[in-house]
């Protein structure tokens, strides 16, 4: 990995909500599954655990700083985040905290989409650890990512802060 790539490494919350999510929905599924039922109804009883390679398909493996541009490496793909009009990039541990989900996915295998706070109104989040959050200010939206060394990216990144291009 270049010097402009950071890992996403997965926190305490995460890692707990991923194990335990799993958990229930692999204890709520496979019991039922084993149940004498008609065949067209046993695909149903299964269809919980297809959310489990669902979501991680939204795991969130690295940021890398490009020209202009933020890219977030999902498993498959890669999400990329113009950096243009990018005003500000500060290190807020627990950014998230005390924030609304709107859309997205709220802990198994990432902190993804869009939430709301009060100290932050609406933003987009793409975050795999709660406690090294950096918030990434434009003039009309926020971006919360959790980087591995969050003070070189807030270093790397603010590179770009006021540019128009």
């Amino acid at each position: 990995m270049n010097t402009n790539t950071f890992k996403a490494p997965w926190g305490k919350a995460l890692r707990w909500m991923s194990a335990g999510s799993s958990l229930i929905i692999l204890a709520a599924t496979i019991p039922r599954s084993l149940t004498i039922a008609p065949d067209y109804l046993r695909w149903l009883m299964v269809l919980p655990l297809l959310l489990l390679p669902a979501a991680a398909l939204f795991i969130i493996r690295s940021y890398s700083i490009e020209p202009n541009t933020l890219a977030i490496q999902r498993l498959m793909w890669t999400t990329r985040l113009p950096l243009s009009g990018l005003q500000s990039a500060e290190l807020i541990p627990g950014a998230m905290r005390r924030s609304l989900r709107l859309c997205g996915n709220g802990g198994l295998f990432s902190f993804t989409g869009w939430y709301r706070s009060r100290a932050l109104g609406n933003y987009r989040a793409f975050v795999t650890d709660l406690t090294q959050t950096v918030v990434l200010r434009f003039p009309q939206r926020i971006i919360v990512v959790s980087p591995e060394k969050p003070g070189q990216f807030v270093a790397e990144i603010s590179q770009f802060a006021f540019r128009t291009t």
